[in-house]
């Protein structure tokens, strides 16, 4: 287990000025869960995560 949710994925050649990983994590902050993004270099996706426990906190 790696100790994470991912709540969604998104490639990583997005188009210039475009952060729909980060608008995605933004909204799910917004909603009270604590997501981050990171990327996952062997797929070259961008990944919106929540790490075990936050999820469990967050819906409390």
């Amino acid at each position: 287990m790696n100790g994470r949710t991912v709540l969604e994925r998104f490639p990583a050649g997005g188009p210039r000025g475009s952060w729909p990983a980060e608008e995605f994590a933004q909204a799910r902050r917004s909603e009270g869960l604590p997501a981050e993004v990171v990327m996952d270099l062997a797929t070259d996706m961008f990944l919106v995560i929540v790490r075990s426990g936050d999820v469990a906190d967050a819906t409390a």
